[in-house]
């Protein structure tokens, strides 16, 4: 293990320079994050240009995303192996967000794309600096199960032409299509066998030998086959001349200003939606390495990245939990293993260029497939359906509203996180509220569920198991009243206000009220095991001296007691 960083370091320090917390490697550390990195960064290099044509940019854009937003994120996020980059979600909704306003590859699109990058790095970092990481919980996990199923779905549907050499749909011109099919049958063809033996390869490769890295070897012989047999001279699709060199770092172009007002709201879903997606990784390392990790660090770290990825003219990029996955498979011990991983991609696009353009797209389809059939996992949305109707419905919409609203996916998220705060809202305003009585346990339980007889013939006992606040106190007051006025025998009633952990004005209001109401028809009310700050509340309000102490108990127990003696006399 590395040895651990130096004491006395400035606490304001370490916060706005993270990395300065970073262990002392040692030579065996840096040899282990040596060949993970070089692991890493070697799956890598095709992952980040098969990313970079799934967002419609052009290909060393990937190679971009993958060399100094990587290091920038590591080094101000607080989660040592996360591998951060090009992803297929965030590249997804990338395409979708800019669909409507430009053509792919065009410099409208890559400067749209940089844009994007940028807003979307503000959102997380703005939200990490105030400490508000915990928003990023709007979107919830059936939003996310949806959404990924969908996202899935949409990812290989539109990696089909590529795959199999057929000619993309536009406009849904299908005539136009296979007239273009049968004018290059051979091009068709070469194409077909060339995505179809990757995707083989790659899938059997999974299967036997999960730990081998399948990519790059899929890669090499990609290129090799390709340059063998003349793929591009028999029509087949390569990646094509990639911009060999360090991406400068450049100010971002101009677009109009109704264009900026088009990308909020995709900015917005896509910094919430991929730091969800990176905080499964994260979550899933500190598991692994017994660590804890700061999510408002994370969030700055990943909006840094975003920032940085905008500033050298790529797109948005986010965690990855397969290249997470590999990081530590390989044996990294530190974050360092990350900037070895750079060092791969640095030298791809300064000495590897020439090479990497014979790659066929069809083989980059296969690439970006195969991992994506990880992400459909529909038995999580029958999971959801069986463990909450209310989830499953969500996750349902959420799934539905993704695929009818291509290419604009984020308006799937939208309609999800509103229907997570209806049914949110719903249910905290239908709180369990019931009437209880002694159990032969000798505590107080509900009436109906255990057939207990009443604490005594003139008294009602009411729990509610929710805040009293503007959202259930409503509710709490009609109960009572609809069963003091049903029973007119009822003269006493008791609020077992033990499992009540809030209360706000409208709480305090509903009490006032509910008291006066039920002494004016002849009725008293009791309070019972309540919590200091709610008792905090009530006493500032005066209504523990408008109840009297006589009629607020300690604890549940004291009230059974005061009904007894009662009884009694």
């Amino acid at each position: 293990m590395p040895s651990p960083p130096a004491k006395g370091l400035p606490i304001k320090l370490a916060r706005f320079f993270p990395f300065l917390r970073w262990p002392r490697p040692t030579l065996s550390s840096l040899q282990r994050d040596a060949w993970a990195g070089i692991t890493v960064g070697l799956v890598l290099i095709p992952q980040a240009i098969a990313y970079a044509t799934l967002a419609g940019m052009p290909p060393q854009t990937g190679l971009y995303a993958a060399l100094l937003p990587s290091v920038i994120g590591i080094l101000w996020g607080s989660s040592p192996l996360l591998g951060v980059g090009p992803v297929a979600l965030t590249s997804l909704l990338v395409f979708g967000s800019l669909s409507s306003l430009a053509a792919p590859t065009s410099a409208q699109w890559v400067a749209l794309a940089i844009w994007l990058s940028l807003y979307a790095g503000a959102i997380q970092f703005l939200l990490g600096a105030f400490r508000l990481g915990q928003i990023a919980s709007l979107v919830s996990q059936p939003v996310i199960t949806g959404f990924v199923n969908a996202a899935a779905l949409l990812i290989i549907a539109s990696q089909v032409p590529a795959l199999l050499g057929l000619p993309e749909l536009a406009g849904g011109d299908v005539a136009a299509a296979i007239g273009h099919a049968k004018a290059q049958p051979a091009a068709m063809a070469i194409t077909a066998a060339f995505g179809a033996a990757a995707l083989v390869l790659l899938l059997v490769l999974k299967r036997i030998a999960p730990k081998f890295p399948g990519i790059l070897f899929v890669t090499v012989l990609g290129i090799g086959a390709s340059w063998a047999f003349d793929y591009a001279g028999h029509g087949g699709a390569i990646v094509g001349t990639i911009v060999a060199g360090v991406p400068p770092l450049l100010l971002p172009p101009a677009i109009p200003f109704d264009s900026h007002r088009e990308l909020w709201p995709a900015a917005l879903i896509l910094a919430l939606v991929s730091f969800t997606e990176a905080m499964s990784s994260c979550r899933t390392i500190a598991r692994r390495r017994h660590e804890r990790w700061d999510e408002n660090q994370e969030l700055m770290g990943q909006g840094m990245a975003k920032i940085t990825s905008g500033l050298v003219g790529a797109f948005p990029v986010s965690g990855s939990f397969s290249r997470s996955a590999l990081n530590l498979y390989a044996g990294a011990a530190s974050a360092w293993s990350t900037l070895f991983a750079a060092l791969c991609v640095l030298a791809s696009l300064l000495f590897l260029t020439d090479v990497i353009q014979f790659l066929p797209r069809s083989v980059l389809a296969a690439m970006i497939v195969v991992p994506v059939f990880g992400l459909l996992d529909f038995s999580s949305l029958r999971r959801l359906l069986s463990v909450s109707k209310d989830d499953g419905a969500i996750a349902l919409v959420t799934f539905a509203v993704t695929l009818l609203s291509v290419p604009r996916l984020h308006w799937g998220v939208f309609a999800g996180v509103g229907l997570t705060m209806v049914s949110f809202l719903y249910r905290r305003s239908h709180p369990r509220i019931i009437e209880v009585a002694r159990h032969e346990d000798g505590t107080l339980r509900d009436r109906s569920r255990f057939d207990l007889p009443p604490l005594a013939p003139d008294v009602l006992a009411v729990r509610m198991d929710s805040a009293l606040n503007f959202l259930t106190a409503a509710g709490l007051e009609r109960f009572i009243l609809d069963r003091t006025r049903a029973n007119r025998g009822i003269r006493r009633v008791l609020f077992c206000a033990g499992s009540v952990n809030d209360i706000d004005a409208s709480g305090v209001d509903t009490l006032e009220a509910l008291r006066e109401t039920l002494f004016g028809e002849g009725v008293e009310l009791y309070l019972s095991a309540v919590k200091k700050q709610v008792w905090d509340v009530l006493d500032r309000a005066g209504v523990i001296t408008d109840l009297g102490s006589d009629h607020v108990f300690a604890t549940d127990r004291e009230a059974m007691l005061a009904v007894a003696a009662a009884e009694a006399v």
